[in-house]
């Protein structure tokens, strides 16, 4: 079992399944670079403050700067023994540089230490993530473009409603990812990088030294860029807060839910019944019995993980609900939720984004849905108000004539003059037919701003 940053205070060994029960190594390694980068912050903070000499920080650092490196080439192999990567990166430390590495832990708790880490990651993770959101927009942007005046059948309630263009259907997800985008670059923004709690009540240092800009230290800004760490305002609720890891969350299962919605759509869309786009082969998958499968199950693997998204949500929101103050160690059960979730955006938004960029659309099969006659009833009923039959009124004529039509299997651009007459004398035929045309109905509409 590797050294603990804890101890003296036992006599008994842990058992060794509490030790397996409550370790966090296996899955907070992914903090490994952002503890360290947090690491040669607080090395400059104890020289400031007269806890290091010139000498023993560069020392501390050159260690810190060595495993950041091992790190980021993708050498560093985390002990399974350690407790957590905080205590492996200090037993880590401690072989390279030897007993100077007993300092580090000075004015420090692994519960200001872990918050930070995790503030790290999250904004980091983040910034890349938004920067995925914007390339899947265009992505959007680009089919509709590619697609041009293109109209296809409007659903509600699963439905035919009324005809729309493709590029506003497209542009309606586009509208739900800049809401997303917004969100997440909010809570990115509204994260603040703070050291200094210790672990519930402040350390003897003062506050103005925990003030670091993060340009000053190289590996930091090749990590982050431009942010500032602040000494904590509160420090009970510095170490107890998990708010931006709930609002991170909650930003990720309504992306996960816009994410599943526009699968949903393009795995009906796909299917022989409707028939409307063909999902290339690269993101499909076959059957292992019926040779003719041709299964969209990226986009249902895309539906179903939106589901794992919420559950992590409510997993950390159930955890924090009754926790008193300041930490405690179900705080530790956050990083799994919170990684799975990001993770999870990220390659669906990446894996979308080539998707997308294959979609077609089946013209003839939607022309022939544009046949349906449902789709003009809106316009039917429009036109009477235009002839200055009151709205309720039109609507009640065009709804009998929509009954009539199905109940009889005539169409009504079909029918005479004088059996049109029979729901009202303001319907002419010549008129009716000119209104079963998808470009009229769509370019009659003028109340969105295109």
């Amino acid at each position: 079992m590797a050294n603990k940053l804890w101890g003296g205070r036992f006599d008994k060994k842990t058992d060794p399944l509490v030790e397996e029960f409550t370790k966090s190594i296996h899955y907070d390694f992914k903090l490994a670079a952002y503890d360290l980068v947090g690491s040669m912050v607080h090395v400059e903070i104890l020289r400031k403050a007269g806890y290091l000499t010139a000498g023993e920080a560069a020392r501390l650092h050159n260690g810190l700067k060595y495993l950041h490196a091992q790190v980021i080439d993708g050498k560093f192999k985390p002990d399974d023994s350690s407790e957590d990567i905080h205590t492996d990166i200090q037993n880590k430390l401690y072989k390279r540089i030897g007993g100077l590495a007993l300092k580090l832990h000075t004015a420090r708790s692994r519960n200001d230490q872990v918050v930070f880490a995790t503030k790290l990651y999250s904004k980091t993770e983040l910034l890349k993530l938004t920067a995925y959101i914007s390339e899947l927009e265009m992505a959007l942007g680009q089919l509709a473009e590619k697609n041009g005046g293109l109209i296809i059948p409007g659903f509600t309630h699963m439905q035919h409603a009324q005809p729309v263009y493709l590029a506003d259907y497209l542009a309606s997800y586009s509208e739900m990812l800049k809401r997303d985008y917004d969100r997440l670059w909010a809570i990115a923004g509204g994260i603040k990088l703070t050291m200094g709690a210790g672990a519930m009540a402040g350390t003897p240092i003062g506050a103005a030294s925990y003030i670091v800009k993060a340009s000053g230290c190289r590996e930091m800004k090749k990590i982050t860029g431009q942010f500032e760490i602040q000494p904590a305002r509160n420090s009970l609720d510095a170490v107890s807060d998990r708010d931006f890891v709930i609002d991170i969350l909650s930003a990720l299962s309504i992306l996960g839910m816009h994410l599943s919605r526009f699968s949903e759509d393009m795995i009906i869309w796909s299917t022989k019944e409707f028939g409307f786009v063909e999902i290339d082969d690269a993101f499909c998958t076959g059957s292992s019995l019926m040779p003719q499968k041709k299964n969209a199950d990226t986009l249902e693997i895309v539906r179903g993980y939106a589901g794992r998204m919420c559950g992590n949500l409510v997993s950390v929101l159930t955890m924090m609900k009754g926790l008193p103050l300041a930490y405690n160690r179900d705080m530790q059960l956050d990083k799994e939720p919170l990684f799975n979730s990001l993770e999870i955006a990220l390659i669906e938004i990446n894996i979308l984004n080539r998707l997308v960029k294959t979609i077609k659309f089946n013209k003839a099969n939607l022309e022939e849905a544009l046949d349906d006659e449902s789709l003009y009833a809106t316009d039917l009923v429009y036109h009477l108000v235009d002839k200055g039959a009151p709205f309720k009124t039109a609507h009640t004529i065009i709804g009998k004539l929509v009954k009539y039509s199905v109940d009889n299997s005539i169409l009504i651009k079909t029918m005479m003059d004088s059996e049109l007459k029979k729901f009202s004398d303001k319907l002419v035929r010549k008129d009716v037919i000119k209104l079963f045309n998808p470009r009229v109905s769509v370019e009659s509409r003028k109340s969105v701003r295109r």
